[in-house]
């Protein structure tokens, strides 16, 4: 079912080898094991892709890339991910992530105003960017983790259920 389901939804290597933007990687993208879906690189995938998805950075998507490469995750997999942050959900993300931050590193919080403009934030960037930084890599490492733990135990699970109803069929049919 994980397997199926994901295929259903994946785009194709051809197509993702055919994008622009990760034309860098070259040859890299040629690896088969970047396109399997297995247990453990769907499961690096997850953790790559929502650690990335959680940094306040521009081009989330070309560093998921960049580090489901060399640690041989599923590339369309992690690149996915990243777009759990987008315009609508950034806002939510990263406040809760500014306050996770502040209470960490125990600065005081910022008054932060209802409207946002480039003006609040070039005055203000100095101040928040630390507990910003802090609280979205905390919240980055805590999602990857249960992301790839929760991806291996339901690939188990899923896995040995299977092999229990084969084997309950086949007992029927014997």
């Amino acid at each position: 079912m994980p397997r199926q389901l994901l295929k259903r939804y994946i785009p194709s290597p051809e197509r993702i080898k055919n994008t622009k933007s990760l034309r860098f990687l070259g040859e890299l993208l040629h690896d088969p094991n970047l396109w399997h879906l297995n247990r453990h690189g769907v499961a690096r995938a997850m953790a790559i892709g929502l650690f990335v998805c959680m940094l306040p950075i521009p081009m989330q998507m070309l560093v998921s890339a960049a580090l489901a490469v060399p640690l041989r995750a599923n590339l369309p997999i992690s690149v996915g991910l990243v777009w759990l942050t987008n315009p609508v959900t950034m806002p939510a993300i990263f406040f809760a992530q500014y306050r996770i931050g502040t209470l960490l590193l125990g600065t005081p919080e910022r008054h932060i105003p209802m409207e946002l403009s480039l003006t609040w934030l070039a005055s203000e960037l100095q101040h928040i960017w630390q507990p910003l930084l802090t609280g979205a890599v905390i919240s980055g490492a805590v999602l990857g983790f249960c992301g790839y733990a929760a991806t291996m135990l339901y690939w188990r699970y899923w896995v040995s259920r299977n092999w229990k109803l084969r084997k309950l069929r086949r007992r029927r049919h014997s």
